[in-house]
C-alpha cells in the first residue's frame, strides 16, 4: 500500500508518545481531524549544515496558528528542538539510508523539515471536540533549490485572483485553494501563481511577494490576508544591513505591473526572481527580464545569513 512512498525518516506522536519511523512506515487513524476536515497547522523550515534555520521564528508562528485553530500545543519549544535535533541526527539518517531510492541525498547536512499538527482523533463532527489528543507528524526530506539557471535568468509567473479564504494568516493544512492557485501557473509551465485580492496584491500560491522600484523594496502587510513568511524579517533585517529602504503597505495590481523588480520568498526559494509576468519582461532598462540589483544584494545578504547559522 505504501510502496510507492520514499522511507525518509519521520516523527509520528500522540501527545507526548511518538516514535520515530520512515513515512512509508507511519499510519494514522483513518477519524483524525486532519484527514476528515484539514483541521490542523504545519510548518516547513530548512535546515543548512545540520542546523535549523530560524527556528525560534517558526516556534513563534506555529504557535499563533495553533492558538487561532484553538488547538493545544502539545510540546514546549524546548521539546519540539529535541525533536528536530533526533530527526536531523547523522545516527537517524543512517539508519534510514540503506533503504532509500538511488540517488537520494538523505545524508546531506542540508535538509527540509516538514511539522504537522492536527487537532487529533474524534468521530466526526464540525464541533470542535475538546480534550483529545493533537497528532504530531514532522517528516525530513532533501532540499531542493531553484537551479544556477533559475538563479541567473530568473523566473516566470502568471496572476490570478486570490480566492482562497480572509484567514490566510493562518498556516492550515486546508490547503486546496493554494493547490488550484498553484495548479493555474503549473499548467501553463509558469513557477507560481501571484495574486490579487480586490485588486492589491496579496501572495503567491506557496511564496511571498516582494516588489521593487525605485531601489526600495515593497512588501504586503502583515495582516489575515497573507500568511506572514518567516522571510519577513530576514528581509527586513538584509534590507536594514544592506541600505535598502523597506515598507510593507497594499500594493495595486499597477504597481506590481510597473515594478523594476519583482521577487518570491519562501523556505525552498529563498529570495528568486521573477523576471516574467503574464507573458511580460519585469523592469525597464538594462535590467528589463532579467535579475536585477536588489535582488542580487538581498541574495547575497541570504547567503550571509546562512552561514550565521
Amino acid at each position: 500500500m505504501f510502496e510507492h512512498l520514499p522511507p525518509y525518516p519521520c516523527y509520528l506522536g500522540r501527545g507526548t508518545n511518538g516514535e520515530f519511523t520512515t513515512i512509508d512506515q507511519a499510519k494514522i487513524s483513518v477519524m483524525d481531524r486532519g484527514f476528515i476536515f484539514g483541521d490542523g497547522v504545519y510548518e516547513v523550515f530548512v535546515v543548512y549544515g545540520g542546523q535549523p534555520f530560524r527556528l525560534p521564528h517558526h516556534m513563534a508562528r506555529l504557535e499563533r496558528s495553533l492558538k487561532e485553530m484553538r488547538i493545544s500545543n502539545p510540546h514546549t519549544r524546548e521539546q519540539w528542538q529535541e525533536l528536530v535535533a533526533k530527526l536531523v541526527a547523522p545516527e537517524l539518517i543512517a539508519d534510514c539510508a540503506d533503504s532509500m531510492p538511488v540517488n537520494t541525498d538523505i545524508s546531506s547536512k542540508n535538509a527540509l523539515i516538514y511539522l504537522q499538527i492536527t487537532r487529533g482523533v474524534a468521530l466526526r463532527d464540525h464541533v470542535m471536540p475538546k480534550d483529545i489528543e493533537p497528532t504530531v507528524f514532522m517528516m525530513r526530506s532533501p532540499l531542493n533549490l531553484p537551479s544556477q539557471q533559475a538563479r541567473e535568468q530568473g523566473v516566470a509567473c502568471v496572476s490570478a485572483d486570490d480566492f482562497r479564504w480572509e484567514k490566510a494568516h493562518i498556516k492550515s493544512t486546508s490547503l486546496l485553494g493554494s493547490v488550484f492557485a498553484r495548479q493555474i501557473s503549473f499548467d501553463v509551465g509558469a513557477t507560481e501563481t501571484v495574486m490579487f485580492r480586490r485588486g492589491y496584491l496579496s501572495e503567491a500560491a506557496s511564496s511571498n511577494v516582494w516588489v521593487v522600484k525605485d531601489g526600495a523594496l515593497m512588501g504586503v502587510p502583515k495582516d489575515n490576508l497573507v500568511l506572514e513568511g518567516i522571510r519577513f524579517g530576514l528581509i527586513e533585517e538584509i534590507c536594514k544591513a544592506q541600505g535598502i529602504p523597506f515598507s510593507l503597505r497594499r500594493i495595486t495590481r499597477e504597481e506590481v505591473f510597473a515594478a523594476d523588480e519583482l521577487l518570491l520568498t519562501s523556505a525552498t526559494k529563498e529570495v528568486l526572481p521573477i523576471t516574467q509576468l503574464d507573458g511580460q519582461p519585469v523592469g525597464n532598462g538594462a535590467h528589463k527580464g532579467k535579475p536585477g540589483p536588489v535582488y542580487q544584494r538581498l541574495y547575497a545578504g541570504y547567503q550571509d545569513a546562512k552561514i550565521a547559522v
